[in-house]
Protein backbone atom coordinates (compact mmCIF):
# COMPACT_ATOMS: atom_id res chain seq x y z
CA UNK A 1 0.00 0.00 0.00
CA UNK A 2 1.14 3.55 -0.75
CA UNK A 3 0.56 5.96 2.15
CA UNK A 4 1.36 9.66 2.39
CA UNK A 5 1.46 11.28 5.83
CA UNK A 6 0.71 15.00 5.89
CA UNK A 7 1.71 16.57 9.19
CA UNK A 8 3.21 19.62 10.84
CA UNK A 9 5.78 17.51 12.78
CA UNK A 10 7.98 14.46 12.41
CA UNK A 11 10.49 13.55 15.10
CA UNK A 12 13.33 14.11 15.47
CA UNK A 13 13.64 16.73 12.72
CA UNK A 14 10.46 18.61 13.78
CA UNK A 15 9.21 17.91 17.28
CA UNK A 16 7.10 20.08 19.56
CA UNK A 17 5.24 17.23 21.27
CA UNK A 18 4.00 13.68 20.89
CA UNK A 19 2.65 14.27 17.38
CA UNK A 20 6.17 14.17 15.93
CA UNK A 21 6.90 10.84 17.64
CA UNK A 22 3.69 9.32 16.29
CA UNK A 23 4.28 10.40 12.69
CA UNK A 24 7.79 8.96 12.73
CA UNK A 25 7.03 5.79 14.71
CA UNK A 26 3.90 4.87 12.75
CA UNK A 27 5.60 5.51 9.40
CA UNK A 28 8.49 3.28 10.39
CA UNK A 29 6.16 0.47 11.46
CA UNK A 30 4.16 0.72 8.23
CA UNK A 31 7.37 0.43 6.20
CA UNK A 32 8.52 -2.58 8.21
CA UNK A 33 5.23 -4.20 7.21
CA UNK A 34 6.04 -3.72 3.51
CA UNK A 35 4.21 -0.50 2.70
CA UNK A 36 5.54 2.57 0.90
CA UNK A 37 5.35 5.67 3.09
CA UNK A 38 6.17 9.29 2.29
CA UNK A 39 5.83 12.24 4.66
CA UNK A 40 5.01 15.82 3.62
CA UNK A 41 6.12 18.53 6.06
CA UNK A 42 6.62 22.30 6.18
CA UNK A 43 10.23 23.37 5.72
CA UNK A 44 10.69 25.38 8.92
CA UNK A 45 13.83 27.45 9.24
CA UNK A 46 14.26 26.21 12.83
CA UNK A 47 13.95 22.45 12.29
CA UNK A 48 16.82 20.05 12.98
CA UNK A 49 18.54 19.93 9.60
CA UNK A 50 21.28 17.74 11.13
CA UNK A 51 18.75 14.89 11.24
CA UNK A 52 18.12 14.98 7.47
CA UNK A 53 20.30 12.89 5.16
CA UNK A 54 20.67 13.73 1.48
CA UNK A 55 18.53 16.88 1.45
CA UNK A 56 18.06 18.00 -2.15
CA UNK A 57 15.64 19.90 -4.34
CA UNK A 58 12.89 17.61 -5.61
CA UNK A 59 10.53 20.05 -7.33
CA UNK A 60 11.27 23.64 -8.29
CA UNK A 61 8.69 26.41 -8.59
CA UNK A 62 5.60 24.46 -7.58
CA UNK A 63 2.82 26.93 -8.30
CA UNK A 64 0.22 26.84 -5.50
CA UNK A 65 -3.05 28.72 -6.25
CA UNK A 66 -3.63 31.31 -3.53
CA UNK A 67 -6.09 34.22 -3.42
CA UNK A 68 -6.76 33.97 -7.15
CA UNK A 69 -3.04 34.20 -7.93
CA UNK A 70 -0.28 31.77 -6.91
CA UNK A 71 2.64 31.36 -4.51
CA UNK A 72 5.63 29.47 -5.84
CA UNK A 73 7.31 26.86 -3.66
CA UNK A 74 10.37 24.72 -3.81
CA UNK A 75 9.96 21.20 -2.49
CA UNK A 76 13.00 19.52 -0.96
CA UNK A 77 13.47 15.83 -0.31
CA UNK A 78 15.57 13.99 2.26
CA UNK A 79 15.65 11.01 4.60
CA UNK A 80 14.96 11.42 8.33
CA UNK A 81 16.43 8.36 10.01
CA UNK A 82 15.27 6.25 7.06
CA UNK A 83 11.92 7.94 6.44
CA UNK A 84 11.45 9.67 3.08
CA UNK A 85 10.27 13.24 3.73
CA UNK A 86 9.29 16.11 1.43
CA UNK A 87 9.63 19.63 2.79
CA UNK A 88 7.57 22.49 1.32
CA UNK A 89 9.32 25.86 1.21
CA UNK A 90 7.13 28.78 0.03
CA UNK A 91 8.87 31.63 -1.77
CA UNK A 92 6.65 34.41 -0.49
CA UNK A 93 6.84 37.63 1.48
CA UNK A 94 4.54 35.94 4.01
CA UNK A 95 7.51 33.87 5.23
CA UNK A 96 5.07 31.23 6.45
CA UNK A 97 7.75 28.91 7.85
CA UNK A 98 10.66 31.30 8.41
CA UNK A 99 9.57 32.48 11.83
CA UNK A 100 11.96 30.66 14.17
CA UNK A 101 8.96 28.77 15.59
CA UNK A 102 6.73 25.85 14.67
CA UNK A 103 3.54 27.20 16.22
CA UNK A 104 2.36 30.33 17.98
CA UNK A 105 2.18 32.92 15.19
CA UNK A 106 -0.93 35.10 14.91
CA UNK A 107 -1.60 33.74 11.41
CA UNK A 108 -1.13 30.02 12.16
CA UNK A 109 -4.48 29.28 10.53
CA UNK A 110 -3.32 30.84 7.26
CA UNK A 111 0.14 29.25 7.47
CA UNK A 112 -1.25 25.74 7.75
CA UNK A 113 -4.11 26.32 5.32
CA UNK A 114 -1.41 27.15 2.79
CA UNK A 115 0.63 24.10 3.77
CA UNK A 116 -2.42 21.86 3.27
CA UNK A 117 -3.08 23.41 -0.15
CA UNK A 118 0.57 23.06 -1.16
CA UNK A 119 0.70 19.41 -0.07
CA UNK A 120 -2.27 18.55 -2.30
CA UNK A 121 -0.88 20.59 -5.19
CA UNK A 122 2.43 18.74 -4.87
CA UNK A 123 0.67 15.36 -5.02
CA UNK A 124 -1.34 16.51 -8.02
CA UNK A 125 1.57 17.94 -10.04
CA UNK A 126 3.92 15.03 -9.38
CA UNK A 127 1.27 12.43 -10.22
CA UNK A 128 1.57 10.88 -6.78
CA UNK A 129 -1.63 8.98 -6.12
CA UNK A 130 -1.41 7.37 -2.70
CA UNK A 131 -3.98 4.82 -1.59
CA UNK A 132 -4.39 6.75 1.65
CA UNK A 133 -3.55 10.30 2.70
CA UNK A 134 -3.12 10.26 6.47
CA UNK A 135 -3.57 13.75 7.99
CA UNK A 136 -2.79 14.80 11.55
CA UNK A 137 -4.48 17.40 13.77
CA UNK A 138 -6.10 20.72 12.89
CA UNK A 139 -3.11 21.93 10.87
CA UNK A 140 -4.14 19.48 8.11
CA UNK A 141 -7.91 19.54 8.70
CA UNK A 142 -8.50 21.29 5.39
CA UNK A 143 -6.77 18.57 3.36
CA UNK A 144 -9.83 16.29 3.10
CA UNK A 145 -12.05 19.34 2.52
CA UNK A 146 -9.99 20.53 -0.45
CA UNK A 147 -9.44 17.00 -1.72
CA UNK A 148 -13.15 16.27 -2.03
CA UNK A 149 -14.29 19.75 -3.04
CA UNK A 150 -11.50 20.64 -5.48
CA UNK A 151 -8.81 18.06 -6.20
CA UNK A 152 -11.00 15.03 -6.84
CA UNK A 153 -12.18 16.85 -9.96
CA UNK A 154 -8.58 17.13 -11.19
CA UNK A 155 -7.53 13.49 -11.14
CA UNK A 156 -7.52 12.65 -7.41
CA UNK A 157 -10.93 11.01 -7.04
CA UNK A 158 -9.56 7.68 -5.78
CA UNK A 159 -7.58 8.96 -2.81
CA UNK A 160 -8.91 8.20 0.68
CA UNK A 161 -8.23 10.19 3.84
CA UNK A 162 -7.71 9.20 7.46
CA UNK A 163 -7.75 12.17 9.84
CA UNK A 164 -6.09 11.58 13.22
CA UNK A 165 -6.81 13.96 16.09
CA UNK A 166 -4.07 14.12 18.70
CA UNK A 167 -5.45 17.04 20.73
CA UNK A 168 -9.05 18.26 20.59
CA UNK A 169 -8.22 21.41 22.54
CA UNK A 170 -6.54 23.09 19.56
CA UNK A 171 -8.94 23.06 16.60
CA UNK A 172 -7.87 25.85 14.22
CA UNK A 173 -10.35 28.54 13.26
CA UNK A 174 -10.56 31.03 10.43
CA UNK A 175 -12.88 33.36 8.61
CA UNK A 176 -14.02 33.84 5.07
CA UNK A 177 -10.49 34.81 4.07
CA UNK A 178 -9.50 31.14 4.40
CA UNK A 179 -12.08 30.24 1.76
CA UNK A 180 -10.89 32.88 -0.70
CA UNK A 181 -7.22 32.06 -0.13
CA UNK A 182 -7.60 28.31 -0.68
CA UNK A 183 -10.04 28.52 -3.58
CA UNK A 184 -12.96 26.99 -1.69
CA UNK A 185 -14.69 30.39 -2.13
CA UNK A 186 -18.35 29.54 -1.51
CA UNK A 187 -19.22 31.25 1.81
CA UNK A 188 -22.85 30.18 1.99
CA UNK A 189 -21.95 26.55 1.30
CA UNK A 190 -19.15 26.16 3.88
CA UNK A 191 -20.72 28.30 6.60
CA UNK A 192 -23.22 25.52 7.25
CA UNK A 193 -23.43 23.66 10.53
CA UNK A 194 -23.05 20.31 8.79
CA UNK A 195 -19.87 21.44 7.02
CA UNK A 196 -17.20 23.78 8.43
CA UNK A 197 -19.12 26.25 10.58
CA UNK A 198 -17.91 26.16 14.20
CA UNK A 199 -20.45 24.52 16.51
CA UNK A 200 -20.63 27.51 18.84
CA UNK A 201 -19.40 30.52 16.87
CA UNK A 202 -21.42 30.84 13.64
CA UNK A 203 -19.01 33.44 12.26
CA UNK A 204 -15.90 31.24 12.04
CA UNK A 205 -14.84 28.07 10.26
CA UNK A 206 -13.37 25.18 12.26
CA UNK A 207 -10.47 23.33 10.59
CA UNK A 208 -10.74 20.26 12.81
CA UNK A 209 -14.47 20.01 12.21
CA UNK A 210 -13.79 20.13 8.48
CA UNK A 211 -11.44 17.19 8.85
CA UNK A 212 -14.05 15.20 10.77
CA UNK A 213 -16.84 15.93 8.29
CA UNK A 214 -14.88 15.26 5.10
CA UNK A 215 -12.42 12.48 6.01
CA UNK A 216 -13.28 8.87 5.20
CA UNK A 217 -12.36 7.88 8.74
CA UNK A 218 -11.42 9.78 11.88
CA UNK A 219 -9.57 8.51 14.91
CA UNK A 220 -8.01 9.77 18.09
CA UNK A 221 -5.06 8.25 19.88
CA UNK A 222 -6.66 5.93 22.42
CA UNK A 223 -9.98 4.08 22.71
CA UNK A 224 -10.92 5.69 26.03
CA UNK A 225 -10.16 9.20 24.78
CA UNK A 226 -12.42 8.51 21.79
CA UNK A 227 -15.21 7.73 24.27
CA UNK A 228 -14.41 10.88 26.30
CA UNK A 229 -14.45 13.08 23.21
CA UNK A 230 -17.69 11.58 21.92
CA UNK A 231 -19.69 11.48 25.15
CA UNK A 232 -17.86 13.79 27.56
CA UNK A 233 -16.27 17.22 27.58
CA UNK A 234 -12.96 16.20 26.00
CA UNK A 235 -14.23 16.92 22.50
CA UNK A 236 -14.09 20.62 23.33
CA UNK A 237 -17.35 21.44 21.60
CA UNK A 238 -17.08 18.87 18.81
CA UNK A 239 -19.07 16.15 20.60
CA UNK A 240 -22.17 16.59 18.42
CA UNK A 241 -20.10 16.46 15.23
CA UNK A 242 -18.40 13.28 16.46
CA UNK A 243 -21.81 11.82 17.28
CA UNK A 244 -23.10 12.65 13.80
CA UNK A 245 -20.06 10.93 12.29
CA UNK A 246 -19.68 8.22 14.95
CA UNK A 247 -19.93 5.51 12.28
CA UNK A 248 -16.45 6.52 11.11
CA UNK A 249 -14.83 7.48 14.44
CA UNK A 250 -12.58 5.27 16.58
CA UNK A 251 -9.62 5.25 18.95
CA UNK A 252 -6.24 3.65 18.24
CA UNK A 253 -3.60 3.67 20.96
CA UNK A 254 -0.24 5.21 20.11
CA UNK A 255 2.90 3.13 20.33
CA UNK A 256 6.39 3.62 21.77
CA UNK A 257 9.54 3.27 19.68
CA UNK A 258 11.45 0.56 21.53
CA UNK A 259 14.52 1.22 19.41
CA UNK A 260 14.81 4.46 21.40
CA UNK A 261 13.01 3.73 24.67
CA UNK A 262 14.38 0.39 25.80
CA UNK A 263 16.63 -0.26 28.83
CA UNK A 264 18.17 -3.26 27.07
CA UNK A 265 19.88 -1.04 24.47
CA UNK A 266 19.59 2.50 25.84
CA UNK A 267 22.84 4.37 25.09
CA UNK A 268 22.01 7.10 27.63
CA UNK A 269 22.04 4.91 30.75
CA UNK A 270 25.15 3.50 32.45
CA UNK A 271 23.67 0.09 33.28
CA UNK A 272 21.49 -1.69 30.71
CA UNK A 273 18.98 -4.21 32.04
CA UNK A 274 16.09 -6.51 31.21
CA UNK A 275 13.40 -8.25 33.24
CA UNK A 276 15.96 -11.03 33.82
CA UNK A 277 18.66 -8.59 35.00
CA UNK A 278 16.45 -6.17 36.90
CA UNK A 279 19.06 -5.89 39.67
CA UNK A 280 21.04 -3.59 37.34
CA UNK A 281 18.32 -0.95 37.54
CA UNK A 282 19.58 0.17 40.94
CA UNK A 283 22.91 1.16 39.32
CA UNK A 284 21.02 3.73 37.27
CA UNK A 285 19.38 5.02 40.44
CA UNK A 286 22.84 5.56 41.91
CA UNK A 287 24.00 7.33 38.73
CA UNK A 288 20.91 9.55 38.75
CA UNK A 289 21.49 10.51 42.38
CA UNK A 290 25.14 11.25 41.63
CA UNK A 291 24.26 13.43 38.67
CA UNK A 292 21.58 15.43 40.49
CA UNK A 293 23.28 15.64 43.87
CA UNK A 294 20.70 13.59 45.77
CA UNK A 295 21.58 11.66 48.89
CA UNK A 296 22.18 7.92 48.68
CA UNK A 297 19.71 6.29 51.03
CA UNK A 298 18.61 2.71 50.35
CA UNK A 299 15.52 3.30 52.51
CA UNK A 300 14.12 5.94 50.16
CA UNK A 301 12.26 5.22 46.94
CA UNK A 302 12.48 7.76 44.13
CA UNK A 303 9.43 9.15 42.32
CA UNK A 304 9.71 11.19 39.11
CA UNK A 305 7.66 13.41 36.84
CA UNK A 306 8.67 13.90 33.18
CA UNK A 307 6.68 16.12 30.86
CA UNK A 308 5.25 19.56 30.19
CA UNK A 309 4.17 21.75 33.08
CA UNK A 310 0.73 22.97 32.06
CA UNK A 311 -2.95 22.62 32.87
CA UNK A 312 -3.40 19.54 30.70
CA UNK A 313 -0.80 17.68 32.72
CA UNK A 314 -2.44 18.49 36.07
CA UNK A 315 0.25 20.92 37.16
CA UNK A 316 -1.37 21.53 40.57
CA UNK A 317 -1.11 17.80 41.30
CA UNK A 318 2.47 17.65 40.02
CA UNK A 319 3.34 20.39 42.53
CA UNK A 320 1.51 18.61 45.33
CA UNK A 321 3.20 15.30 44.49
CA UNK A 322 6.63 16.84 45.16
CA UNK A 323 5.80 17.89 48.70
CA UNK A 324 3.72 14.82 49.52
CA UNK A 325 6.66 12.62 48.49
CA UNK A 326 9.05 14.59 50.71
CA UNK A 327 6.56 14.40 53.58
CA UNK A 328 6.53 10.60 53.21
CA UNK A 329 10.33 10.35 53.19
CA UNK A 330 10.54 9.81 49.43
CA UNK A 331 12.85 11.45 46.90
CA UNK A 332 11.38 13.36 43.95
CA UNK A 333 12.89 14.32 40.59
CA UNK A 334 11.09 16.56 38.09
CA UNK A 335 12.05 17.18 34.48
CA UNK A 336 9.76 19.50 32.60
CA UNK A 337 9.24 22.83 30.87
CA UNK A 338 6.38 25.22 31.50
CA UNK A 339 4.18 26.48 28.68
CA UNK A 340 3.02 29.61 30.54
CA UNK A 341 5.01 32.30 32.28
CA UNK A 342 3.03 32.03 35.51
CA UNK A 343 3.66 28.30 35.81
CA UNK A 344 7.31 28.80 34.89
CA UNK A 345 7.75 31.42 37.64
CA UNK A 346 5.94 29.17 40.12
CA UNK A 347 8.24 26.20 39.53
CA UNK A 348 11.38 28.34 39.47
CA UNK A 349 10.36 29.51 42.93
CA UNK A 350 10.01 25.88 44.02
CA UNK A 351 13.35 24.98 42.43
CA UNK A 352 15.11 27.72 44.39
CA UNK A 353 13.26 26.81 47.60
CA UNK A 354 14.29 23.14 47.29
CA UNK A 355 17.79 23.87 45.95
CA UNK A 356 19.65 22.50 48.98
CA UNK A 357 17.19 19.68 49.72
CA UNK A 358 19.09 16.37 49.32
CA UNK A 359 15.89 14.53 48.41
CA UNK A 360 14.52 16.72 45.62
CA UNK A 361 15.67 18.04 42.25
CA UNK A 362 13.71 20.11 39.76
CA UNK A 363 15.18 20.33 36.26
CA UNK A 364 13.23 23.01 34.38
CA UNK A 365 13.58 22.64 30.63
CA UNK A 366 13.90 19.48 28.60
CA UNK A 367 16.91 17.24 28.32
CA UNK A 368 16.44 14.08 26.24
CA UNK A 369 19.55 12.38 27.63
CA UNK A 370 18.57 13.08 31.24
CA UNK A 371 15.02 11.83 30.66
CA UNK A 372 16.39 8.37 29.79
CA UNK A 373 18.39 8.26 33.01
CA UNK A 374 15.38 9.37 35.08
CA UNK A 375 13.17 6.66 33.58
CA UNK A 376 15.86 4.08 34.33
CA UNK A 377 16.71 5.38 37.81
CA UNK A 378 13.29 6.13 39.29
CA UNK A 379 11.12 3.61 41.11
CA UNK A 380 7.80 5.26 40.20
CA UNK A 381 6.52 7.90 37.79
CA UNK A 382 3.51 10.10 38.47
CA UNK A 383 1.21 11.14 35.59
CA UNK A 384 -1.68 13.16 37.11
CA UNK A 385 -3.12 14.59 33.88
CA UNK A 386 -6.39 16.52 33.71
CA UNK A 387 -6.79 14.98 30.26
CA UNK A 388 -4.45 12.75 28.27
CA UNK A 389 -5.36 11.64 24.73
CA UNK A 390 -2.79 8.85 24.89
CA UNK A 391 0.30 9.59 26.95
CA UNK A 392 3.74 8.12 26.29
CA UNK A 393 5.45 8.62 29.66
CA UNK A 394 3.47 5.91 31.43
CA UNK A 395 4.21 3.41 28.64
CA UNK A 396 7.91 4.29 28.65
CA UNK A 397 7.89 4.00 32.45
CA UNK A 398 6.47 0.48 32.22
CA UNK A 399 9.21 -0.58 29.79
CA UNK A 400 11.85 0.75 32.20
CA UNK A 401 10.34 -0.99 35.24
CA UNK A 402 9.23 2.33 36.72
CA UNK A 403 5.77 1.87 38.20
CA UNK A 404 3.23 4.43 36.91
CA UNK A 405 0.86 6.32 39.22
CA UNK A 406 -1.72 7.84 36.89
CA UNK A 407 -5.07 9.56 36.79
CA UNK A 408 -7.81 7.48 35.16
CA UNK A 409 -8.31 9.44 31.95
CA UNK A 410 -7.71 8.96 28.21
CA UNK A 411 -4.97 6.61 27.16
CA UNK A 412 -3.82 6.20 30.78
CA UNK A 413 -6.93 4.04 31.34
CA UNK A 414 -6.00 1.86 28.35
CA UNK A 415 -2.44 1.21 29.50
CA UNK A 416 -2.26 1.25 33.32
CA UNK A 417 -4.29 -1.16 35.44
CA UNK A 418 -4.55 -0.61 39.18
CA UNK A 419 -2.84 -3.24 41.31
CA UNK A 420 -5.49 -3.22 44.02
CA UNK A 421 -8.79 -2.31 42.40
CA UNK A 422 -8.82 -3.14 38.68
CA UNK A 423 -11.65 -5.64 38.19
CA UNK A 424 -11.08 -6.08 34.47
CA UNK A 425 -7.61 -7.59 34.75
CA UNK A 426 -6.42 -10.52 36.89
CA UNK A 427 -3.81 -9.66 39.54
CA UNK A 428 -0.97 -10.97 37.38
CA UNK A 429 -1.87 -8.50 34.58
CA UNK A 430 -1.99 -5.37 36.72
CA UNK A 431 0.88 -2.94 36.37
CA UNK A 432 0.47 0.29 38.36
CA UNK A 433 -1.77 2.60 40.36
CA UNK A 434 -4.75 4.65 39.18
CA UNK A 435 -6.71 7.44 40.88
CA UNK A 436 -9.84 9.09 39.52
CA UNK A 437 -10.34 12.56 40.95
CA UNK A 438 -8.33 15.78 40.65
CA UNK A 439 -8.14 16.53 44.38
CA UNK A 440 -5.03 16.12 46.52
CA UNK A 441 -6.50 13.23 48.54
CA UNK A 442 -6.95 11.04 45.45
CA UNK A 443 -3.34 11.55 44.39
CA UNK A 444 -2.06 10.99 47.93
CA UNK A 445 -3.98 7.72 48.25
CA UNK A 446 -2.44 6.29 45.07
CA UNK A 447 1.05 7.52 45.97
CA UNK A 448 0.78 6.07 49.48
CA UNK A 449 -0.27 2.67 48.14
CA UNK A 450 2.72 2.60 45.80
CA UNK A 451 5.18 3.87 48.44
CA UNK A 452 3.83 1.39 51.00
CA UNK A 453 4.29 -1.55 48.65
CA UNK A 454 7.89 -0.49 47.85
CA UNK A 455 8.73 0.01 51.51
CA UNK A 456 7.00 -2.91 53.24
CA UNK A 457 6.51 -5.53 50.51
CA UNK A 458 9.57 -5.28 48.24
CA UNK A 459 9.01 -8.69 46.66
CA UNK A 460 5.46 -7.71 45.71
CA UNK A 461 6.73 -4.41 44.32
CA UNK A 462 9.28 -6.21 42.15
CA UNK A 463 6.53 -8.52 40.93
CA UNK A 464 4.47 -5.46 39.91
CA UNK A 465 7.51 -4.03 38.11
CA UNK A 466 8.01 -7.25 36.13
CA UNK A 467 4.32 -7.40 35.21
CA UNK A 468 4.62 -3.89 33.80
CA UNK A 469 7.76 -4.69 31.84
CA UNK A 470 5.96 -7.64 30.23
CA UNK A 471 3.53 -5.35 28.39
CA UNK A 472 4.23 -4.64 24.72
CA UNK A 473 3.27 -1.07 23.87
CA UNK A 474 5.39 -0.94 20.72
CA UNK A 475 3.98 0.14 17.35
CA UNK A 476 3.24 -3.49 16.41
CA UNK A 477 -0.45 -3.55 17.39
CA UNK A 478 -1.21 0.11 16.50
CA UNK A 479 0.46 -0.42 13.12
CA UNK A 480 -1.83 -3.36 12.42
CA UNK A 481 -4.86 -1.34 13.54
CA UNK A 482 -4.02 1.58 11.24
CA UNK A 483 -3.51 -0.79 8.31
CA UNK A 484 -6.93 -2.24 9.06
CA UNK A 485 -8.48 1.24 8.81
CA UNK A 486 -6.58 1.97 5.59
CA UNK A 487 -7.84 -1.23 4.00
CA UNK A 488 -11.39 -0.51 5.14
CA UNK A 489 -11.57 2.99 3.67
CA UNK A 490 -9.80 1.94 0.46
CA UNK A 491 -12.60 -0.46 -0.38
CA UNK A 492 -15.58 1.57 0.72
Amino acid sequence: MYIVQVASECAPVIKAGGLGDVVYGLSRELEIRGNTVEIILPMYDCMRYDHIWGLHEAYRDLSVPWYGAAIRCDVFCGWVHGRLCFFIQPKSQDNFFNRGIYYGASDDNMRFAFFSKAALEFLLRTNKRPDVIHCHDWQTGLVPVMLYEIYKWHGMANQRVLFTIHNFKHQGIGGVDILWATGLNNEEYYFQYDRLQDNFNPFVLNFMKGGIVYANHVNTVSPHHAWEAHYGSEGYGLGHTLHTHSYKFSGILNGVDYDIWNPEIDKYIPAKYTAETLENKVKNKKALRDRLGLRHDPEKPLICYIGRLDEQKGVHLVHHAIYHALLRGVQFVLLGSATERGINDWFWHEKNFLYSNPDAHLELGFNEELSHLIYAGADMIVVPSNFEPCGLTQMIGLKYGTVPIVRGVGGLVNTVFDRDYDENHPPEKRNGYVFQHTDFQALESAMDRAIGLWRYYPEEFEKLVLQGMAYDYSWKDPGAAYLGVYEYIRHR
